[in-house]
């Protein structure tokens, strides 16, 4: 099947799994695996942009990852503040917009800022829409979204299906199509739950530190073989 024939979906979004596990096999802290599974965004990111598909989303840092060791999530942390500059400035020069979802309060003011310059420097790019979502959970997104809508006095009859999406993070951006989750689990784990309704999902058992473009392809491929019936027959 060649590029050209393939359906491609328009938002893809993507679980990171198997950073820890992948160190443990190397004998290696499991702050390495995070480390090069970091790296590894470029290259999936790349891909992204190469078959032209304008949303990616990437599952960074959970509101339930602050339940992991004290030194797991300091490293992850400490990661983020050290290459988000560098990282941002390299998406800007190639026209990607960063998109933060999830929320600001509980991240330190240093976190906080980095996220709030990536995502000011890029905001008026075009070509990708790569949304971060950090100390993101599905359900709080849904929970402040609730909130929101009650802070502005809206009566039920003027809440529906287009409100609660307009008061989500991702207002604006598109469902999700394809969702993939790397490192074997068969499960979603509290990400984007609204925006997954009718998206197609693809696991695998590749840890992320090695879901080189091949895979992104092999997972392209089988979304394009799907059919998308939405409820419907046929």
């Amino acid at each position: 099947m060649t590029v050209l024939s393939r359906i491609l979906p328009r938002h893809v979004a993507i679980i990171m799994d198997g950073n820890g596990r992948w160190a443990e096999k190397r004998g290696l802290q499991r702050s390495a695996g995070h480390l090069a599974g970091y790296k590894r965004i470029r290259s999936v990111v790349a891909t992204i942009l190469k078959h032209q598909i304008p949303y990616l989303t990437i599952f960074s840092f959970s509101t339930e990852n602050w339940n992991r060791p004290a030194d797991e999530v300091q490293a992850l942390l400490t990661l983020l503040i050290d290459n988000i500059e560098s990282e941002s400035a390299a998406l800007h020069q190639q026209n990607v917009r960063i998109h933060h979802i999830g929320r600001l309060s509980g991240l330190s003011n240093e976190i906080q800022t980095a996220l709030q310059k990536a995502c000011h420097l890029t905001r008026d790019n075009q070509k990708l829409v790569f949304s971060l979502a950090f100390n993101y959970g599905g359900q709080a997104e849904i929970t402040d979204a609730f909130k929101s809508m009650a802070k502005q006095n809206l009566r039920p009859e003027d809440i529906n299906e287009t409100t609660i999406e307009n008061h989500l993070n991702t207002a604006g951006i598109p469902p999700v199509d394809l969702l993939i989750r790397t490192g074997g689990e068969l499960r979603i784990s509290n990400f984007l739950l609204w925006q997954s309704a009718y998206a197609e999902f693809y696991f695998t058992r590749v840890l992320w530190p090695d879901f080189t473009p091949g895979q992104v392809e092999k997972a392209l491929n089988a979304f394009s073989q799907r059919k998308r019936r939405f409820g419907k027959i046929g």
